[in-house]
């Protein structure tokens, strides 16, 4: 057993994960693209797992530093906006790449879009070696325009043969058949198949995503952050939020 940074007790079901951020998990309500406690506590969650020994690769949004909107609204095309993303993407990952390391946690800054100097190029087969003893930070998304980090959490979630990603979301439980912050006759639910996910048209991830994994064994958990426990609970496969899985 490992002792979490929140003084629980962490006995992990699921030893190969991703964790799917979005950029609001490390954003300041202020103009300031990080939030320092914020960031702080993802970096202890990745710690506290890695050293349960749980693998953990991290795949995260841009949303704090650039949203496709800024990009219409300023006349770029989307192509553009969605390499700026994607460089977004980079400098989050570069910051809690920064922690880790003060904290002398093994990891590994990847890239799917050539950033030399600052990340190592993606590449499948030696990322899966390095999932096995170090922290692997996914960025970039897939290093192409029109993918969501919906997409990459996906598809690296497959090739590395993680059996859990961990989606936390704000202000929500889990999944619901509509949006509870719209509708008060929202139902949660608690269990889907990834083709229901599909069927219903659900906004859990983007369709891409949940079409590669609608034939693979990896599992999805969505559940609120707002308490940071809960990424335990989950990892310890407690009844928390919806559970998605192909059977």
């Amino acid at each position: 057993m490992c002792l979490f940074v929140y003084n629980n007790y962490m006995e992990p079901k699921y030893k190969k994960v991703i964790l799917k951020l979005s950029g609001e998990a490390i954003a300041d309500s202020s103009n300031s693209i990080l939030n320092p406690k914020k960031l702080s506590d993802i970096v202890s969650l990745i710690e506290t797992l890695f050293k349960c020994g749980v693998k953990v690769g991290v795949v995260i949004g841009a949303g704090n530093i650039f949203r496709g909107r800024i990009a219409v609204d300023n006349g770029i095309d989307t192509e553009s906006g969605d390499y700026m993303g994607m460089i977004g993407t980079v400098i989050n990952l570069k910051a809690i790449s920064s922690l880790l390391n003060q904290r002398n946690i093994p990891n590994v800054l990847y890239s799917a879009l050539n950033v030399e100097n600052v990340t190592k190029h993606y590449d499948v087969e030696i990322a899966k070696k390095d999932y096995e003893n170090s922290v692997v930070l996914l960025a970039g998304g897939i290093g192409k325009p029109n993918f969501t980090t919906d997409t990459c959490a996906a598809l690296r979630a497959v090739e590395l043969d993680a059996e859990l990603i961990l989606a936390g979301k704000y202000g929500v439980k889990g999944v619901y058949d509509k949006d509870p912050r719209l509708y008060k006759d929202a139902k949660f639910l608690e269990k889907l198949t990834y083709q229901e996910v599909l069927d219903m048209d659900l906004k859990v991830m983007d369709k891409t995503a949940i079409s590669l994994l609608l034939h693979s064994n990896v599992i999805t958990k969505v559940f609120s952050m707002d308490d940071m426990n809960n990424f335990i609970l989950a990892i310890e496969d407690k009844d928390i939020g919806t559970i998605i899985k192909e059977k």
